[in-house]
């Protein structure tokens, strides 16, 4: 029987909720894995994991068929200046990443957590259903109810779970939205490219070109809307103007893209409480997504695991080791890089000088492998080198410039033991500042 009581309920089967709902199966646990798609489908994504995603499906043993590995990045500055920055092997990572389009990644993953044991429901999760220790589980939309002593919300950045659990701040939120399509075209390395659409005035996000295993090319452009969900259309309508920009830059030769796919992302996971009770958030829920260069796909994998084995350890205890997680291992970043994020998006001349002055000839090709490794968050398991270095300082310079904001305050609030004063309350964690720091390091 599928309906009724579960050790876990995994909301969404995106790479969170499919990682998270495959270590719990393989753990023992009876997992209710929902997702309201049939897979495989789509989703709007650059589609490239990064090395910590490679490295976490090595270690689970999940082989992707068909993946193609990517190594070093392109950054195109508002000049047309290019850096390219090294993919450098570290102690705990390799030094490329995967391609391949996500309805294809996310199948495999879905497919790999029914092999370890959970049991799919394609539904959506409507009506919260509650009980004296809080949030319980959901009704379905065909009337079917599921309860759990832990449920996992990997649904996403509108998170359904989120809200009903009451987990999100909307004034805290950094919002960014992306749209993404494909082009007939064989692309060789990827690139970042920090547009302006006109000089002095650079696009509140940036814009890419990846390549894919198929022969097709993957391009989009993504932003930030700060705690604003008002400039989505923004992306679709300068897609065009950024693809004559790749064809004036010869990264493209003129074929026309596919229609295009949008998305919403929550960035460096501001005004998001992760865990509280027996309700975790996973992936882009827990707003999980780089605030620079808004890489997701590792965080969101290595988040479902990490939830997965909290509540594998202790479920009572499941939301603080949780927590303890993500302050050790993504808080340091993110908790330097959202302010710079917030800061610097309303600044488009500043923004624009800042992109001039990292692709410049001679001074971007001197920076590009330190940026290259704190840019993309691989500091933590990077080779004792001088890229890490210069790495490790640009991540000092971060932590001292944010140390005494709102929004470092903030990140010590939320994932300090503190939070779990109202665990089964259904309302928002305090706002006070808890007794447990974010470390100043990336583990």
């Amino acid at each position: 029987m599928k309906a009724g009581h579960f050790d876990a309920l995994v909301v969404g089967s995106g790479p969170a909720g499919s990682i998270a709902a495959t270590v719990l199966a393989r753990g023992g646990a009876r997992v209710a894995l929902v997702d309201k798609a049939k897979f495989p489908r789509d989703k709007a994504c650059g589609d490239l994991v990064g090395p910590r995603g490679v490295q976490l499906l090595t270690d689970l043993g999940i082989a992707i068929p068909g993946a193609m590995a990517v190594g070093d990045m392109v950054v195109v500055g508002p000049t047309s200046h290019r850096v390219r920055l090294p993919c450098f092997p570290g102690r705990t990572y390799p030094g490329h990443a995967l391609a391949l389009p996500r309805a294809d990644f996310d199948a495999t993953l879905h497919e790999a957590a029914i092999g370890a044991g959970a049991e799919a429901f394609v539904d959506r999760a409507a009506e919260p259903l509650w009980g004296d220790g809080g949030l319980e589980g959901f009704s379905l939309s065909t009337g079917t109810d599921l309860r759990a002593d832990i449920i996992i919300g990997a649904d996403g950045a509108s998170s359904r779970v989120a809200a009903a659990a009451e987990l999100v701040d909307p004034r805290r939120v950094l919002w960014g939205f992306a749209v993404r399509a494909y082009v007939d075209e064989r692309v060789d390395l990827p690139h970042i490219v920090l547009w302006e659409p006109t000089p002095w005035r650079a696009f509140p996000g940036y814009g890419w070109l990846f390549p894919g295993p198929d022969g097709r090319a993957n391009l989009g452009l993504g932003l930030g809307t700060l705690s604003s969900r008002a400039g989505a259309a923004t992306a679709a309508r300068e897609l065009p103007a950024f693809v004559r920009t790749l064809c004036e830059l010869g990264l493209l030769r003129g074929a026309a893209p596919a229609p295009t796919l949008g998305g919403w992302l929550k960035l460096g996971m501001v005004g998001t409480n992760p865990a509280r009770g027996r309700v975790l958030l996973t992936g882009d829920a827990a707003g999980l997504v780089n605030p620079l260069q808004g890489e997701g796909i590792s965080q969101a994998m290595s988040s479902g695991r990490a939830a997965a084995q909290a509540a594998l350890a202790d479920p009572a205890r499941a939301a603080r080791r949780y927590r303890a997680y993500l302050a050790n291992t993504y808080a340091p970043y993110h908790s330097a890089t959202a302010p710079a994020h917030q800061a610097l998006l309303p600044r488009p001349r500043v923004v624009s000088a800042v992109g001039r002055v990292l692709t410049a000839p001679a001074l971007g090709s001197l920076l590009a492998p330190g940026w290259s490794i704190f840019w993309n968050d691989l500091l933590g398991g990077a080779q004792a080198t001088v890229p890490r270095a210069v790495a490790a300082v640009a991540a000092g310079i971060g932590r001292t410039a944010t140390a005494r904001g709102r929004m470092r305050e903030w990140f010590t609030a939320t994932l300090g033991p503190g939070s779990d004063r109202e665990a089964n309350s259904g309302s928002p964690p305090h706002e006070g500042v808890s007794d447990t720091p974010i470390p100043d390091r990336a583990s």
